[in-house]
């Protein structure tokens, strides 16, 4: 059986010791009161959340999955999950970050965040009931009427409800300008829509009394394409004004996909039968006002196959320490067995080496990055939130992107650990691997994160968003450039920012003579500026590492020698990366259709 334990010490080295949150946190207004006991405290007790209540229903919420009544269109989680939702809003959990306006208790996002980690390695399946309700609260939070904020956001905020994102149909998936449901205005404020959405986590289940989704819909006289998608609300149950529950909305689940992973939440195909909703922002800009829902959510995506890395990881070292199998070609290691662990085989350690330095540079990057969320939503300074804002918009595709293709590679290698008892399924390694693949593929699929990088995050601008970070970078070079200690970490991160500087010119020429230089090269680029990313994040954890490597604390040892193995082992891929984007478009289009 599987095993995870909040990685505790970690998070607090990225958040007390690297990043220094609490000062950072201090200058805003919101979070003046803030402190590392706080904060440590709420984190503990979110571990034991994610460790004792939800852990044990990962492996049973797989073989269970979800079961549909298709008289009553009603869903059934789980056995144990509604159980451990109730345990959940009862803890207070839902309100972690939320306004205290409307009953949140007001705790910065990077610490909702890293508890948001802990539940995914814990159970993805179920973390998806919460973490889309986060979504709908943050989307109505920034574009909801004064009436739909009174009627939603509170019990969105307690977890008494739920919320989703229905987006998807069945012609459309990332391209939304062709979807076709309809909205007919009531005349009272109200619309009917009409429709059929596919693909929607959480879309119906047991675990709450009532689910807010949010549905891009047409108006009658809309345009075609994207410039004509509106937003609404569409409750399970309408609200009465009051805040009680209603009669039942048109708006009910068809049939339940049968998945690869995630079996233990409701992948519901959503038909909407003139259900009753009310517009969210203003008529054709429906998209401005999702968008806030699916950032959240792409963000919230790279968390999940951090969770996934990092409880991989962890169960792969303990086999490894345990499985016996063969000698050591250097002669015996464990003399006194008939056969040395694996952990003293070389590509074994390279394999958990390359989880490890994954899960440690994300959560430091994740981390980061929603502290920059942090300080673009409570600043009192103006240029603060725009720089905050370009960050992050710049880092949430390859947080999305980065983070769930090595999700993917890093519990793929996990499972090979384990050889052939990996691929069996009571060691739960084959479950991981195969949650990990959805994170690859929905709330845009990683190429379609790719092109919003290189495309919208960096050409469109001219790279000044990437200059923003470039400086970043920049600057540390330039502080610890003295810094002989640094050099093997330095001299490599300065290396791979000139040829980012340099390729990004490359593409950005050759894209004014042909757009679709662009497509492909972005796959490529989000990797190579992904490595960037990580290169500077782990060299400014190499940094604390060194100057504390002679505490006698062997948590410090162990960080600066997976810094080292990133950088000796993982950050070389970008040489081949970036030889394969200068190859260019044409030896993706030469080859004539008729003959694929």
């Amino acid at each position: 059986m599987p095993q995870y334990t909040p990685p505790l010490r970690d998070i607090q080295f990225v958040m007390h010791e690297v990043l220094n949150v609490v000062d950072e946190l201090k200058t805003l207004p919101a979070h003046a009161d803030i402190d590392a006991e706080t904060i440590n405290a709420v984190l503990e007790e979110g571990g034991k959340f994610a460790a004792q209540v939800i852990f044990p229903l990962n492996i049973s919420g797989d073989e269970e999955g979800c079961t549909l009544d298709k008289t009553t269109h009603e869903v059934k989680a789980p056995k144990g999950f509604k159980e451990a939702y109730r345990q959940y809003v009862e803890g207070g959990w839902p309100a972690l970050s939320c306004d205290p306006e409307y009953g949140g208790q007001g705790l910065p996002h990077v610490v909702n965040q890293s508890f948001y980690e802990m539940l995914n390695s814990a159970n993805q399946a179920w973390t998806m009931y919460p973490g889309l309700s986060h979504g709908a609260y943050e989307a109505l939070h920034a574009h909801g009427t004064p009436e739909q904020k009174k009627l939603y956001l509170p019990k969105l905020v307690s977890g008494e409800w739920t919320g989703t994102m229905c987006l998807t149909e069945p012609h459309c998936g990332t391209d939304l300008g062709l979807l076709r449901t309809k909205a007919e205005p009531q005349g009272d404020g109200t619309y009917k829509l009409t429709g059929q959405k596919i693909f929607i986590s959480a879309g119906e289940h047991d675990l709450a009394e009532n689910i807010v989704h949010l549905v891009l819909a047409r108006l009658p006289d809309a345009p075609a394409g994207s410039k004509g998608i509106s937003l609404f609300v569409v409750p399970k149950f309408k609200v009465n004004a009051d805040g009680s529950l209603g009669e039942r909305n048109a708006i009910y689940c068809g049939g339940l996909e049968h998945k690869m992973g995630i079996h233990g939440n409701a992948t519901c195909q959503m038909i909407l039968d003139g259900a009753v909703g009310t517009m969210v922002g203003e008529p054709n800009r429906g998209l401005q006002a999702m968008f806030v829902m699916m950032n959240a959510a792409r963000l919230g995506v790279g968390m999940q196959s951090l969770g996934l890395t990092e409880v991989a990881y962890q169960n792969a070292v303990a086999y490894a320490k345990d499985r016996l199998q063969m000698r050591a070609l250097s002669g015996p290691k464990a003399p006194d067995k008939p056969a040395d662990p694996i952990i003293v085989h070389p590509d074994v350690r390279k394999m958990l080496l390359t989880a490890r330095a994954y899960a440690e540079g994300a959560r430091a990057v994740a981390m980061w990055t929603t502290l920059q969320l942090d300080k673009e939503l409570a600043s009192d300074d103006e240029q603060v939130r725009k720089d905050c804002a370009d960050l992050v918009a710049l880092l949430t595709p390859i947080i999305k992107a980065f983070f769930t293709d090595n999700g993917w590679i890093a519990t793929s290698h996990c499972l090979q650990v384990f050889g052939g008892h990996g691929y069996i399924k009571e060691w739960g390694m084959e479950q991981f691997v195969r949650d990990a693949r959805i994170n690859m593929i929905y709330e845009g699929t990683n190429t379609v994160q790719a092109l919003d990088l290189l495309g919208r995050k960096v050409l469109a601008d001219n790279g000044a968003k990437l200059k923003k970070f470039g400086k970043l970078v920049q600057d540390f070079i330039e502080e610890e450039g003295v810094n002989e200690a640094m050099q093997e970490f330095i001299n490599p991160l300065a290396d791979l920012g000139e040829k980012v500087t340099k390729l990004t010119m490359e593409i950005g020429m050759k894209a004014m003579g042909n757009a679709d230089e662009v497509g492909a090269a972005a796959v490529d680029y989000l990797r190579i500026c992904g490595h960037l990313v990580f290169a500077y994040f782990w060299a400014r954890m190499a940094k604390v590492a060194l100057a504390k490597k002679d505490s006698g604390d062997p948590f410090y040892t162990a960080k600066l020698a997976t810094a080292r193995f990133y950088f000796a082992k993982l950050l070389p891929e970008t040489a081949g990366l970036i030889r394969s984007a200068r190859a260019g478009l044409k030896p993706l289009m030469e080859m004539d259709e008729a003959l694929f």
